[in-house]
């Protein structure tokens, strides 16, 4: 049998790396390195193949939920996000240390990969394949869906895309090509197909920490969802849960939730034990300290909109807790800090990030069935979540309809009223978590920000800065940067 050894405790990747390469490959095993030679060795790999960054920071900085609070925690991090710039900082919530993370986290899923093949029996790798083969699908899907031009059928196949690495580096300083989204979005879709078969949950001690079963299935609905395949979306949202149960795996903000302080709800919302979190990631991140206190953040304008009337007639339970007069949050995600050694002062703060939740697939399944006709179908999830995040519920006031969402949005178009539905209840859902960013990339939607100074500051719809400068560390690996 060919033996295949990797450092657990540190993955070392010379690719696209923020300063220097360690030159680990040429270097002979020693002590302190592991021979991958069980699926339970492959499997502790495999817990350092997602993307430990956070994206929440920028993604939200860019988007239209944060305004020019006028004063604040100021971070790169988030200033040049609002500003539409190029972020001119490589720690924690930076791009460039997610776009690191990522491909940190494909060299894992590559080196655990070779060593599934290279077994004396590979039939007993085979979930630990198909958990690195949606992992290193995920990773580089994240990676093109910052870092290039938003998928577009039509201009996929000349719009540079990213590199899809899939063998573990041999050399240092390998030189890499972009190609183009249309390769990228093949790659990913054949790794997750592969993978998604061979998927086990019961390899799994804490399943949420993984891609079990149904956050493969959630990742599959996003990805269809970008590339409007919507039969397929539909198909994959429909196996997430046995039974096709969403109900009862759903965050139950307007019963138990409800009923929490702020303590409770931070302990509770990116918790492994709530059925809602499908895939959960660490990652070393200010966001859960800072996340009320940011200069350009949420503010009372913005909540109220977001929050406030919505098409149901009822209003959202979600609560809204503040810092002094401006600083608005929804306790979701908070800090954890890790000392650098049992008796030391100093460490880093983490944020346990949902990747997957099953109110993303209710959402996704929604967007997908109007596309393809089934109104009812449409309104039946939407419908669904309603009668979870409303304030004292009852199908009698609050049930929503064709007539009462065109008479709401004052369209005679169902098909927009349906669409703005989805949109609102999601901007609301994932309010502070980034993900109103991918909604406003996948229409094209412009952003304008304006500062305390009454300067303009606006993305148009194809405007160059909605794709993330890739890092000029890249550089010495041979790929472009994206054009300014």
């Amino acid at each position: 049998m060919m033996k295949f050894f990797i450092k657990i405790s540190v993955i070392s990747v010379s690719i696209f790396t923020l300063s220097g390469c360690t030159k680990y490959l040429d270097q002979s095993p020693d002590s302190t390195w592991t021979e991958l030679d069980t699926p339970d060795k492959v499997s502790q790999l495999l817990g350092t193949a997602y993307p430990q960054a956070n994206y929440i920071l920028f993604c939200e900085s860019m988007s239209d939920n944060v305004a020019d609070k006028g004063a604040g925690v100021i971070e790169r991090t988030n200033q040049d996000p609002f500003s539409f710039s190029d972020v001119q900082d490589t720690k924690e919530d930076s791009p460039e240390m997610y776009w690191q993370a990522c491909y940190t986290a494909i060299a894992s899923a590559n080196n655990a990969l070779k060593a599934c093949a290279a077994a004396a029996d590979t039939s007993l790798y085979q979930a630990q394949k198909g958990e690195a083969l949606v992992a290193r699908a995920y990773a580089h899907f994240m990676l093109v869906t910052f870092f290039s031009k938003f998928y577009d059928s039509t201009t996929a196949a000349q719009d540079a895309g990213i590199p899809y690495v899939t063998t573990p580096e041999t050399v240092v300083m390998k030189q890499y090509e972009r190609k183009t989204v249309a390769y990228v979005y093949e790659m990913i879709e054949k790794d997750l197909l592969q993978g998604l078969p061979l998927i086990n949950d019961v390899k799994y001690k804490v399943p949420h920490y993984h891609f079990n079963t149904s956050a493969a299935y959630a990742f599959a609905t996003r990805f269809y969802l970008f590339k409007k395949d919507y039969r397929k979306v539909v198909e994959y949202a429909n196996k997430t849960f046995p039974n096709n149960d969403l109900a009862s795996n759903m965050r139950p903000w307007n019963t138990t939730y409800s009923t929490m302080t702020p303590a409770e709800l931070y302990a509770t919302y990116s918790n492994a034990s709530e059925k809602a979190n499908l895939l959960l990631v660490e990652t070393p991140s200010a966001y859960g300290r800072y996340v009320g206190r940011y200069r350009y953040g949420l503010d009372y304008a913005h909540e109220t909109a977001i929050l406030g009337q919505n098409v149901t007639g009822g209003n959202f339970v979600y609560p809204i807790y503040y810092y002094g007069t401006r600083d608005y949050f929804v306790p979701k995600l908070t800090e954890y800090f890790v000392k650098s050694s049992v008796n030391a002062t100093i460490g880093d703060p983490y944020v346990m990030v949902p990747l997957f939740t099953t109110e993303e697939v209710l959402f996704n399944r929604a967007e997908a069935n109007l596309y393809l006709g089934n109104t009812d179908a449409v309104l039946a999830d939407m419908n669904l979540f309603a009668s979870k995040r409303i304030k004292s519920y009852s199908t009698a006031a609050h049930r929503i309809t064709t007539s009462s969402i065109k008479t709401y949005y004052q369209t005679s178009s169902l098909a927009n009223a349906l669409l703005n539905t989805i949109m609102d209840f999601k901007r609301a859902e994932y309010l502070q978590e980034g993900q109103r960013w991918f909604d406003l990339q996948r229409y094209k939607i412009s952003v304008t920000h304006y500062t305390v100074f009454g300067e303009e500051l606006t993305l148009g719809a194809d405007d160059k800065r909605r794709v993330l400068q890739i890092p000029a560390s890249a550089l010495t690996s041979g790929i472009t940067l994206n054009p300014r």
